[in-house]
């Protein structure tokens, strides 16, 4: 008949059959009139007694199980889903999962211990940040007697910041593992690192480049400053040792420096006066730092006035902070921009438009525009001195013309006296305001000649206003060209009328 194992709880582990043997569990069932069984059952006897040490956890652990981990010399149970140590605490590189409150966790990659608490593990200790040891830790230490004192250190990655004591005593000079880090009395309260005896209480950073520990925030008092008993310095009042109304000086000020350089003082009742009082040729410098550290020199005062240290590279304003009116009798050096133009006791602005009292500037295109130009002319663009005349209609260029007709002047032919041409582009243009065309009186203009000329030839009015080299008495110039064509063209003359 087969044997049905059940557990502590009543609930059916297994059910070994009639000869055989079950493994379900780490021990060996045996069943009914199995042969041999002595040995099988000695051994599960042994493996209950040395809770089945060995370096390798059970392979079919049941909850409630006991295995001794002999690799770590740690006793383990199994708590049905993993294996966690009795007593003691889990060691593990990396944070173990399923330990409950209360359970300890050894970090072996810090060395140090965790407690599972019901959000997360909370660090006993010891505490650490970055390399070195970063706590508070209680020392004992030795006076100059020999008698042993018990002090706090502050350690910051290695280096002590500062020691509380409740007494005052040097340090023994056995004590050199402290007294390295910048201490040798220790006072009673706080005594801040490098804050040595011979330094009457002032802490000294230049013991050690960058070692400038000191105290940041407000204190409610000092009995010294920069070593100095507070009783040495200004008071509002004989052995009144609080400041409660602003230092006073009478009007002749106070003298800075060793030589007495420098004097602040107040002339005239209410002028506040800064002078340099020493030598010949005093001067007062203004410095500031740059962005790059760099302490510069931006101006001297001089007894001559106020000039830069460097040439051409100072300013006085910004592009977005800018004086608003600077006064001078002369200004000597380039400006960019001028908003009037001084004109005797007038200023006067810029225009491109024919503006009454403005400057005439050049526009888009270059040119100036004026009403009227006085003075003399080394040069003009165009050739001819042209005048307007009124025609009866518009004449072609080159046209000589001649008094009479409708209007002003007609197209001129061979018995006429001819006055001029019909100018293309004249030089000087006289009555530009009146109705008409302009006719070249004087200089060199193209004429409608018809027929062959030569450079130099004469030529005359012939018929309505065309010219010919055949004479006439109606001489208009004299051809500055050669022409071999026989029809109608301009030819480039001297004006002869």
């Amino acid at each position: 008949m087969a044997y049905q194992i059940d557990r502590y709880n009543n609930t059916l582990l297994t059910t070994v059959e009639d000869g055989t043997i079950d493994q379900t569990t780490d021990l060996k069932f045996i069943g009914k009139n199995y042969a041999g069984y002595g040995e099988i059952q000695n051994e599960n006897f042994l493996y209950l007694l040395e809770n089945f040490s060995g370096a390798n956890e059970p392979s079919r652990p049941i909850s409630g199980q006991v295995w001794f981990d002999s690799a770590n010399s740690k006793m383990k149970f199994y708590d049905g889903t993993q294996w966690r140590t009795v007593g003691g605490a889990e060691v593990a590189a990396n944070e173990p999962t399923g330990l409950v409150s209360g359970d300890f966790w050894w970090d072996t990659n810090n060395e140090q211990l965790y407690a599972k608490g019901a959000t997360g593990f909370v660090l006993i200790g010891p505490q650490n940040a970055g390399e070195g040891v970063t706590q508070m830790q209680s020392v004992e230490v030795l006076d100059t007697t020999s008698a042993t004192k018990v002090i706090i250190a502050a350690y910051v990655a290695d280096t002590i910041v500062y020691i509380i004591s409740p007494d005052q005593f040097e340090l023994n000079s056995s004590e050199t593992a402290i007294k390295s880090q910048g201490f040798d009395v220790i006072r009673k309260g706080l005594t801040l690192k490098w804050t040595k005896n011979a330094d009457n209480g002032v802490t000294n950073s230049s013991q050690v480049a960058g070692n400038d520990f000191e105290y940041h925030g407000t204190a409610s008092n000092a009995l010294k400053l920069g070593g100095l008993p507070a009783s040495n310095f200004v008071q509002t009042g004989v052995g009144n040792t609080s400041f409660t109304s602003a230092v006073e000086f009478p009007d002749a000020g106070l003298l800075i420096g060793d030589s007495q350089d420098l004097q602040l003082k107040i002339e005239n009742g209410d002028e506040a006066v800064i002078q340099n009082v020493t030598g010949t040729d005093s001067i007062i410098k203004f410095k500031a730092t740059d962005g790059a550290g760099t302490l510069t020199n931006i101006a001297t005062i001089t007894s001559a006035g106020l000039r830069p240290d460097v040439d051409n590279a100072k300013d006085i304003g910004t592009s977005s902070l800018a004086f608003r009116d600077v006064y001078a009798y002369s200004f000597v050096g380039e400006a960019t921009k001028s908003t009037a133009m001084r004109v005797g006791t007038d200023f006067r602005t810029a225009s491109v438009s024919a503006s009454n009292n403005t400057v005439a500037v050049r526009d888009a295109t270059g040119n100036i525009a004026a009403n009227l130009f006085q003075g003399t002319a080394t040069q003009a663009r165009y050739a001819d001195l042209a005048e307007k005349y009124s025609t009866a209609e518009e004449l072609p260029a080159g046209t000589a013309v001649a008094v009479g007709g409708e209007a002003e002047v007609t197209p001129a032919s061979a018995s006429d006296f001819c006055i001029g041409v019909v100018s293309t582009d004249p030089a000087y243009m006289m009555n530009s305001e009146a109705e008409g065309q302009y006719i070249g009186l004087k200089g060199r203009l193209p004429v409608r000649v018809k027929g062959a000329v030569k450079k130099g030839q004469a030529v005359y009015a012939l018929a309505d206003g065309v010219c010919t080299t055949l004479a006439t008495s109606a001489l208009v110039g004299i051809a500055l060209e050669s022409n071999a064509a026989e029809d109608e063209k301009l030819v480039e003359c001297v004006l002869k009328v």
